[in-house]
């Protein structure tokens, strides 16, 4: 079950990459700039500002999960069936309503991400399974990187790490770089805003790193959260002490995906301002660079 194939990346790992987005994630994520990576079924879009209640053709085709009320519709995303999620844009002529995620075969994965083999080779590129969380799907995962494997390209994971060690440890052997978030190492706040366990992923983290998986770490800064001193050294203390970790990225929050909640009809929870506090970026690059860290500040 995937929702996205981005061709061309150049941020996903070294070179030009094809990264292969799977839907499906453990956590939730305050705020997640790819809400529609949640959950691992396909997710019902409506984007109001397209509707033209007056033409009907949705509640005519799903009147279960379309109705009718103070001139406009209502979506219930709830009543869809899967067998009306593929007609979603055949009905709607103005391009209101949309599914978002479907299942394709391996074969034809790799039959889309071979088409761009000779940018592969000349950049040192390859191909990055993200998500959502790519090892939600482990078998799929897997599958994936031994066959981008086979035809000797790159790969790289996007992974948040919350997941049993066991989705995980069958893909090291095909797997070249695993691109890791760092969110916070105390398990109270981590679970106050991502519903998860901090020591899930920092006991993967351990594991990894004796299982010599090359890893690069990545720290988005989220307000009242982790965007402070305090949080930022420890969790670069971490990162340098405990991954074996060579690089960490520092990515500051941002705003750009609020939109998506909107055409999922779900709340945004997060702050409403990017992050702007110059004076942590600067600190956060000079405590991981002393720590004998290459460091880069991502947008």
């Amino acid at each position: 079950m995937i929702f996205n194939v981005q061709r061309y990346s150049t941020h996903d790992g070294p070179g030009i990459r094809t990264v292969v987005f799977l839907k499906g994630c453990s956590l939730s994520c305050t705020w997640c700039q790819n809400p529609e990576s949640r959950s691992a079924r396909p997710d019902v879009l409506f984007d109001s500002r397209l509707c033209s209640a007056g033409c009907q053709h949705c509640a005519q085709a799903f009147p279960h999960a379309v109705t009718l009320a103070d001139g406009g519709i209502q979506i219930h995303r709830e009543h869809f069936l899967v067998s009306d999620l593929c007609q979603l844009e055949q009905v709607c002529p103005a391009g209101a309503l949309s599914a978002c995620g479907e299942e394709t075969d391996i074969d034809a994965l790799m039959k889309q991400i071979l088409r761009d083999k000779p940018f592969y080779q000349r950049t040192g590129g390859g191909v990055t399974l993200s998500g959502g969380e790519p090892f939600m799907q482990p078998q799929t995962a897997l599958t994936l990187l031994q066959r981008c494997r086979q035809e000797g390209l790159h790969t790289a994971v996007e992974s948040c790490l919350h997941v049993p060690w066991k989705y995980i440890e069958p893909s090291l052997g095909a797997l070249d770089l695993l691109l890791a978030d760092l969110k916070h190492v105390d398990d109270a706040p981590f679970n106050r805003l991502t519903g998860g366990s901090a020591k899930r992923v920092l006991d993967n983290f351990r594991r990894l790193a004796a299982a010599g998986q090359k890893i690069v770490v990545r720290v988005p800064l989220i307000p009242d959260f982790n965007a402070d001193r305090a949080s930022v050294r420890q969790i670069v203390d971490f990162a340098a002490d405990e991954t074996g970790c060579e690089a960490i990225h520092f990515l500051p929050y941002h705003t750009l995906g609020i939109n998506k909640y909107v055409l999922l009809g779900q709340p945004y929870l997060a702050p409403r301002q990017p992050l702007n506090d110059p004076d942590l970026l600067t600190f956060a690059q000079e405590y991981a660079a002393g720590k004998g860290l290459c460091v880069q500040l991502r947008g």
